[in-house]
């Protein structure tokens, strides 16, 4: 299948009522979609008719869209819709997708698929492929659901080094499909075959692998009970190397949780205010209004959903609130909405995997 990138380039504000849906877009789509499967078929300047057309509109609903393109087979042109791995905006390329219509001629897909690597891709003059990459698993010690993988590749050396490492992330991204790539896999690394500590395991094998450790944590957890013990929180100060201080209220009670590893997902919240006249902490006014903001959260993330409330920090002008839970895709949608539904406040989220809470350990996770 031809592929082509299309990358959109910065926000812009737009009001409400102006907003793309996806029911918006998709009615748009359906007017041009004969079009469209010409270009893509006929490869007829497909930058400027299709990708530079299409662009803007995705961009609308949401910035954090990707899109490929090309012919499934003779008689289907295929669109997915990707997020570059970004679990934040997994759910959003899902529901696209999912409000797709019916089109004779048109296959759509959320994520990058997996795919049959039989040759391999060839980047920066490199080939990586099955041939050429391999794995093997490291054991942490205190972290035994932590999936921490070394993949080997020959000629590794520093002055190439992110050149390989870009190469067999692509390589994996489309042997895994995206999905499998951002979420299974916890941390890794790219090293040379000359500095391999353990015995090499094809690249071929990673899928079973992968597939059985997802099986064992499953297993391991499915009877685990929730949290539900009686929230107790600490208040920490402390003082930054700038001078300036920092307070954090904590729910410590989660902290001595003992099966965090069912709450992989942390989602962070950063909100940066002006406290320019309070020693960069929140004034009155933005501090009550920050907590209702955070308040309105926690009644969406619900702990009977699978989402726990950490707590929050704040120092030098910023405030963070953490929450971690069973899956990423509801804390994406609601603290999206917040910081769509705020804009008086520059908002950035994080949301990513960490089993043990290991953010968290500056809290002293082990008091008792």
């Amino acid at each position: 299948m031809g592929i082509l990138n299309k990358i959109f380039g910065k926000n812009e504000e737009k009001e409400e009522s102006e907003i793309m849906t996806y029911k918006d877009f998709w009615d748009w789509f359906i007017t041009k979609e004969k079009e469209f499967f010409q270009i893509i078929k006929s490869q007829n300047n497909i930058e400027a008719n299709f990708f530079d057309v299409i662009a803007p509109k995705l961009k609308e609903i949401n910035s954090g869209y990707y899109f490929l393109a090309g012919m499934s087979d003779d008689a289907i042109a295929e669109l997915i819709i990707t997020v570059e791995g970004d679990i934040k905006n997994i759910v959003f390329a899902e529901e696209i997708i999912a409000a797709a219509p019916l089109l004779n001629h048109w296959k759509f897909t959320a994520l990058k698929p997996e795919m049959n690597l039989t040759s391999g891709i060839e980047m920066d003059g490199k080939k990586f492929s099955s041939e050429n990459i391999f794995f093997y698993e490291n054991e942490i010690e205190g972290y035994p659901d932590e999936i921490d993988i070394t993949f080997v590749y020959e000629n590794t050396i520093d002055e190439n080094k992110d050149s390989v490492v870009t190469g067999v992330c692509v390589f994996l991204d489309n042997f895994l499909g995206e999905l499998n790539f951002a979420t299974q896999i916890d941390t890794f690394n790219v090293i040379d075959k000359s500095d391999a500590q353990k015995e090499l395991v094809p690249v071929t094998k990673l899928k079973d692998f992968l597939s059985w450790r997802e099986r064992e944590f499953t297993e391991k957890y499915k009877n685990v009970k929730n949290f539900d013990e009686e929230d107790r929180f600490s208040v920490f100060e402390a003082t930054l190397k700038n001078g300036l201080p920092l307070i954090a209220t904590i729910n410590t009670s989660l902290l001595n949780y003992d099966s965090k590893a069912s709450y992989p997902w942390i989602s962070i919240l950063k909100v940066q205010y002006d406290g320019a006249n309070n020693n960069r902490l929140p004034e009155k006014k933005d501090y009550e209004k920050l907590s209702d903001i955070e308040e309105k959260i926690i009644e969406e993330l619900k702990i009977e959903d699978g989402h726990l409330y950490i707590g929050r920090e704040n120092a030098d002008n910023l405030k963070e609130s953490y929450f971690a839970s069973k899956d990423f895709r509801k804390p994406s949608k609601v603290l999206k909405k917040a910081m769509e539904n705020y804009p008086e406040y520059k908002m950035t989220l994080e949301i990513y995997k960490d089993k043990y809470w290991q953010s968290f350990e500056r809290y002293n996770v082990n008091q008792n």
